[in-house]
């Protein structure tokens, strides 16, 4: 079944039926300001709602993560958990067509609501593994932007990091990208005194996921070595501040923050202890040359390797 919001098409071939995850009764309101509202008077409904929720789903700050990437209007890109469509539009307005997954409903019509007027959007909503075996195209760029974390939930395998961007890359295109945007387990925000930014426990992923939640981050080296698994050779690391969710800055390894850019991390809606004086730890990181391993999330930008077998799987 196919429905419309505007010119966004919603493919339900592969949904279930109900939505397995929601954020409450913020996505109502959610859905509310996007059908009532111009975009560019989220800026002042953010001010006035003083709601976390609102700011990262509305934030124009959010796109910042993908706006620079050199994506051509005669390129196809497939955006995996695409939610509310913090990233959809920017994403359609540089490419030829935007393809969407996601499990949720309510989500994709927040996403199909906020881009209504734009007519190169499809939001495929179910499951990733029952919609991605129905993919026939393939695509120049696949995005994962706060979505590889989750991993063991999308593929149900031994491995399923490592299974999973192999399934998606699948569906590359020659010289085609992935891109993943993910925060850090070892971030410095984390040491500080900031709440992991899934589970809400301090020191969670420091001290190795011991509780089993729902999601897990990596150290760049553990990246490193997933990518390597799962087939990539070639791979460009960038490091967003203060993260990837409403990045000020991306830097790179051609251009690493100086002493004095970076600051304390406020932690957004979330209490945090305040272990020592992170401003001094930044600098002292860019000083030993250490920022890279530090960084408070990574963005991560896969080419695979012309020599490596897509029926390895």
């Amino acid at each position: 079944m196919e429905i419309y919001v505007g010119k966004v098409k919603l493919d339900e071939t592969h949904y279930p039926g109900e939505d397995y995850y929601s954020d409450g009764t913020i996505e109502d309101k959610l859905l509310e300001i996007v059908t009532s509202h111009k975009e560019e008077e989220y800026n002042e409904i953010i001010a006035e709602s003083k709601d976390w929720a609102i700011l990262y789903h509305l934030s124009h700050l959010r796109t910042n993560i993908v706006e620079w990437l050199p994506i051509e209007k005669t390129e196809t890109v497939l955006e995996i958990g695409a939610g509310c469509g913090a990233i959809t539009g920017v994403l359609s307005e540089k490419a030829k067509k935007v393809d969407c997954i996601d499990l949720s409903k309510k989500r994709s019509l927040i996403n199909a609501a906020r881009n209504k007027d734009k007519d190169n959007i499809l939001i495929k909503l179910g499951n990733f593994q029952d919609v991605e075996a129905s993919l026939t195209e393939k695509y120049d760029w696949i995005t994962l932007i706060g979505v590889f974390e989750y991993g063991k939930g999308y593929i149900n395998s031994e491995d399923p990091y490592v299974d999973f961007l192999k399934i998606i890359k699948k569906h590359l295109r020659p010289n085609g990208k992935i891109v993943i945007a993910i925060e850090n387990r070892l971030g410095l925000k984390y040491f500080a005194g900031c709440v992991e930014d899934h589970s809400g426990l301090l020191f969670d992923g420091i001290e190795g996921y011991h509780h089993e939640g729902i999601a897990a981050t990596f150290s760049k080296p553990e990246l490193q070595t997933l990518f390597t698994k799962s087939g990539f050779s070639t791979v460009d690391f960038y490091y967003p501040y203060p993260d990837y969710k409403l990045p000020l800055y991306i830097f790179s390894d051609d251009y690493l923050p100086q002493s004095g850019d970076l600051h304390i991390h406020q932690n957004y809606d979330r209490l945090r202890v305040n272990a020592f004086d992170e401003t001094k730890a930044y600098d002292s990181l860019i000083k030993s040359g250490l920022f890279p391993l530090f960084s408070n999330s990574f963005l991560a930008i896969l080419e695979g390797d012309e020599s490596y077998e897509e029926n390895s799987l």
